[in-house]
C-alpha cells in the first residue's frame, strides 16, 4: 500500500515537508493526528481553501485523525504571512459567528461523528495565557533574528506600513497552538499553505525544545491556474463553498470552464478519483476535454454541496447547453449520471413575472438590470453595446430593444445570457413547477 505522503504527493499537494523518511515512517506505524488552521475573517470559505480541506479529507479516509483548528484567537491578532498591510482586527462575535459557518462547510468533507475529525478553537488556551508566564515559559525559545528572516515577516518589515508587534507575536502563537495540540491530543503533524512554513517550522521547533519529541510539518503549493490567476478568484469575486453567496450550479459552472491545460492537475488535487483514470485522460482533446471538465465540476459540485445539488447543476447545464455523451471509459469511477434523459432546470437563477409586465414590453437594459445580469442600467447598457446580451440565445442588438411576451417559448419561458457562462431565466407566474 502506497505512504499518504506519496500519494499526497503524487496528486500534487506536497511543497515541502520536514524530516521526509520520519515522516513516512511516523505515517506507516498506524493512526495519526495532524491538523490544520482556518483563518475565521468570513463566515465561508472558498475554492482557495479546497487544497488544505482535501488534504484533512485524505488524511481521513486513511485512518487518520485531521483536527481543523480555528483561529478564534490568532483571529483577534492577525496574520501578517503574506500580507502588504495589517489585517482587520476581529472581534469575538464576529469570530465565533464566522466559526460556525466554516464548520458547516467543513462538515461536507470530514466526518466529525464520534471524534474521527475534531474541529476546535484556539481561543479556548490563547485567551486564557499569562502574559509574563507565557514569555518566560514559551517566549525564552524563540531568536527575534531568526523570526524576522521568516517570509512571513520579511515582505511586512519591506512594506511601507511596517508590521505592527501584535502581529510580531503571531508565530509565537501559532507555534504554541502546535504544542497544545501535542500535548492534548498527541498531534505531531502540522499542515498548511507554502507562507506557513516559517510558522510550523517553529511549532516543529518548540515541541523538540520544550517536549524533546519530533513532530512534522507539511506545506502545500500555492494553487494558480495556467493563466496565473489565483484559485477561486474570478471576475465577478470569490467562489465561496457556502451556496448563499455562490449558488451551486454557478460552482459547477465554475469548474466546467477549467482551462483545458489545468484540467487533469484539478482532477487530482480536488477530487477522490485514481489517478490511473487521471493520467489516462491528460491527452484527450475536443469534446472529450468537455466530458473531462463536466466530470470535473460534477464531482467538485458533489463534494461541496452533495450530490442532489451536484445531479441538479449537471441536468440544468444539460438543459441549457444540450445533451452530452458520457463514455463509460472516461473516469469510469466517477458518479456522474451516464445516461441522463430527464433534465431539471430548477438551479438556474428564475424570475417570474406578471403577465402584463412583458404585454408591452420591456428594454433589453433594464430586463438584464432586473435579473441581476448587470449592476446597473449603465452596465446593462455597456454589456448590451459590447455585443454580451443574448435572449434565447440570439444577442441582443440595442440597449433599447423591447422584450416581450412573444419571446416566451412553449413553457413560458424566456433564457437571458450574460457573456458566455451567466444565465438567468424569466418565467410567467402561474408556470412555477
Amino acid at each position: 500500500m502506497a505512504n499518504l505522503i506519496d500519494i499526497l504527493r503524487e496528486r500534487g499537494f506536497i511543497e515541502k515537508a520536514t524530516h521526509d523518511k520520519e515522516l513516512n515512517d511516523y505515517l506507516d506505524d498506524g493512526a495519526v493526528t495532524c491538523y490544520i488552521g482556518f483563518d475565521p475573517t468570513a463566515s465561508s470559505l472558498h475554492v482557495g481553501s479546497l487544497v488544505p480541506i482535501m488534504s484533512l479529507a485524505h488524511m481521513q479516509k486513511h485512518g487518520h485523525r485531521p483536527i481543523a483548528l480555528i483561529g478564534g484567537g490568532t483571529g483577534l491578532v492577525g496574520d501578517p504571512s503574506g500580507k502588504t498591510e495589517m489585517r482587520k482586527l476581529l472581534t469575538h462575535e464576529a469570530v465565533e459567528e464566522n466559526a460556525r459557518g466554516i464548520k458547516k462547510q467543513l462538515a461536507r468533507f470530514l466526518n466529525f461523528s464520534d471524534e474521527k475529525a475534531l474541529m476546535l478553537n484556539n481561543a479556548d488556551w490563547l485567551t486564557q495565557l499569562k502574559y509574563i508566564s507565557f514569555l518566560r515559559d514559551i517566549g525564552r525559545h524563540f531568536s527575534v533574528s531568526r523570526m524576522i528572516k521568516a517570509e512571513s515577516y520579511k515582505m511586512r518589515l519591506d512594506s511601507e506600513e511596517g508590521l505592527s508587534f501584535i502581529e510580531f507575536n503571531y508565530m509565537v502563537l501559532q507555534a504554541y497552538d502546535f504544542l497544545e495540540l501535542f500535548n492534548r491530543y498527541d498531534c505531531r503533524l502540522q499542515m498548511g499553505g507554502s507562507d506557513q512554513w516559517g510558522n510550523i517550522v517553529a511549532g516543529v521547533e518548540l515541541i523538540r525544545r520544550v517536549c524533546q519529541e519530533t513532530a512534522f510539518g507539511v506545506t502545500f503549493p500555492l494553487i494558480t491556474t495556467s493563466s496565473g490567476a489565483k484559485m477561486g478568484k474570478t471576475a465577478g469575486g470569490a467562489v465561496w463553498l457556502d451556496p448563499a453567496r455562490t449558488a451551486p450550479y454557478n460552482y459547477y459552472q465554475y469548474w466546467v470552464n477549467t482551462d483545458d491545460r489545468d484540467v487533469a492537475r484539478f482532477l487530482g488535487l480536488f477530487t477522490f478519483l485514481p489517478m490511473d483514470e487521471i493520467r489516462a485522460i491528460e491527452k484527450l482533446e475536443g469534446a472529450d476535454l468537455n466530458t473531462v471538465k463536466t466530470v470535473l465540476a460534477f464531482e467538485t459540485t458533489s463534494l461541496a454541496h452533495g450530490r442532489e445539488e451536484a445531479i441538479r447543476a449537471y441536468r440544468s447545464a444539460l438543459s441549457m447547453f444540450g445533451d452530452r455523451d458520457m463514455p463509460e471509459e472516461i473516469l469510469p469511477s466517477s458518479s456522474i449520471p451516464r445516461s441522463e434523459s430527464e433534465l431539471d432546470d430548477h438551479s438556474v437563477p428564475c424570475t417570474y413575472l406578471d403577465a402584463q409586465t412583458l404585454k408591452s414590453g420591456l428594454p433589453a437594459f433594464k430586463i438584464f438590470q432586473m435579473a441581476g445580469l448587470a449592476t446597473s442600467g449603465g452596465a446593462a447598457r455597456r454589456l448590451i453595446a459590447q455585443g454580451g446580451a443574448y435572449v434565447n440565445g440570439q444577442r441582443v442588438e440595442a440597449f433599447d430593444y423591447l422584450i416581450t411576451e412573444r419571446e416566451l417559448d412553449a413553457q413560458g419561458t424566456i433564457v437571458l445570457r450574460s457573456g458566455k457562462k451567466r444565465f438567468h431565466k424569466l418565467k410567467m407566474r402561474g408556470n412555477q413547477d
